[in-house]
């Protein structure tokens, strides 16, 4: 039978998928596997220790590709469109003079990146499901299924006055948070009853975004009239938040999926305080102590990371990245809020300035993925995390021997060159 790295060598001959297929075997991979074949705050990079089911130093097909995580992309343009409404309509900047065309611009940029990531991850779901497959059983990517539908009720919360009225149909709020509804139905079960995906195990700082949803489904629903739904979704997420946040604040040791070292991927606890104090704020009309608690510990949250900025560095550009704009910009809108119900030079100062990062940091990325997209053609490299094996492939080696049988062979062998130098005197001595 030839071996997983003789089959590596024949992958040439071999279609990509048809592989991924034919392992069916390696088609339901435990969560744990993923953290133990693994490593990396995406989960992305595999060791070297470990074997993958598809060749390494081949160019695999672009949907191959193409992750899920892309749609990180939508959501931080998703929420400069809302946060340049803000921007444009609140009395706090009203001094700025912000002009409702840029949000209108970044609205529709939006809208057309949404449209040409779910075009083509539809594609990838058709020809090649077993990739996608294993995506959902990832612990980390699992959480970016629930990305496309915040990205839609971001872009009607956020949809410029020119193109809808203020009143949104409550069908929308429907169209959006039912799908979310279900799969967040299905996450939080595995959470809740135990077995090898309990939150202990797969808690991770992505799976915020199967949190937030519920607050800014809380928003949409207060913006077409649903107060009363806005206020259920509002409590799902809080008590979900409150237990995840212990989970991954306390580091359990059953909790390996945390990564020790500081990564943008920690923006990530911003992203569900500000949003439920948003979500607050628009169900009862007012900045209440509940809204500004929330608030106030996104602030910490936020300057906590800020002041350690010189860990951001080092780390390669991906476009998982994309995904932690947009809790700061939803740490801006909050802090816009605020600013209503506080006016004061250092809350309007502290919104321009927490708008000014968010702002600038889409900005930088949005170069980033044109550069490494159309220029150094880098921006989608081999997807490994999909492709690792069910279980792990151990290499023969030779047993190694214990510590008693060493010394018996050192002795053997002593004895056996004493002997030989006798003899060899003996010899020269007859001689």
């Amino acid at each position: 039978m030839p071996t997983r790295k003789e089959k590596g060598m024949e992958a040439p001959k071999i279609d990509g998928a048809a592989r991924l297929d034919d392992e069916s075997v390696n088609r339901s991979v435990p969560a744990g596997r993923y953290f133990a074949a693994l490593r990396g705050p995406e989960l992305d990079e595999v060791k070297d220790t470990e074997d993958i089911l598809l060749p390494k130093d081949e160019k695999w097909p672009f949907l191959l590709r193409f992750p899920i995580g892309c749609f990180g992309i939508c959501l931080g343009l998703s929420s400069q469109a809302v946060l340049w409404r803000a921007l444009s309509t609140s009395p706090a900047t009203k001094f700025l003079h912000v002009p409702p065309f840029i949000n209108l611009g970044l609205w529709l940029l939006a809208v057309a990146v949404l449209i040409s990531v779910s075009f083509t991850y539809i594609l990838k779901c058709i020809f090649y499901f077993e990739a996608v497959r294993r995506e959902y059983f990832h612990p980390v990517r699992i959480n970016f299924f629930f990305a496309p539908w915040v990205v839609c009720m971001f872009l009607a919360i956020g949809v410029p006055p020119v193109v809808a009225s203020e009143t949104l149909h409550p069908a929308i709020w429907c169209a959006f948070m039912g799908p979310y509804f279900f799969l967040e139905l299905k996450i939080y079960g595995q959470w809740l009853s135990g077995g090898k995906r309990r939150l202990c195990k797969v808690a991770n700082p992505s799976s915020h975004l199967s949190v937030v949803g519920n607050f800014v489904g809380a928003i949409l629903a207060a913006k077409v009239g649903w107060k009363e739904v806005g206020k259920f979704l509002w409590a799902v997420g809080f008590a979900h938040y409150l237990v995840l946040f212990v989970t991954l604040y306390q580091r359990l040791p059953t909790s390996e999926a945390l990564p020790k070292e500081l990564h943008p991927v920690y923006s990530m606890f911003i992203a569900a305080p500000s949003a439920a104090s948003i979500a607050w704020q628009a169900i009862y009309g007012d900045l209440d102590g509940l809204s500004r608690t929330c608030y106030f510990i996104a602030l910490f949250l936020y300057v906590s990371l800020v002041v350690r900025i010189n860990f951001f560095t080092g780390f390669r550009f991906s476009v998982a990245w994309w995904s932690y704009t947009f809790p700061m910009t939803t740490a801006s809108v909050a802090t816009i809020k605020y600013a209503e119900h506080v006016p004061s030079v250092l809350t309007k100062g502290l919104a321009l300035s927490l708008s000014f990062m968010s702002s600038a940091m889409v900005c930088v990325l949005f170069v980033s993925t044109l550069l490494h997209a159309f220029v150094w053609h880098t921006l989608f490299p081999n997807d490994l995390a999909i492709a690792i094996t069910k279980k792990r492939l151990v290499k023969e080696k030779k047993p190694f021997k214990k510590a008693y049988d060493l010394r018996r062979w050192t002795k053997q062998a002593l004895t056996k060159h004493n002997s030989a130098n006798k003899d060899f005197d003996g010899q020269n001595e007859g001689d």
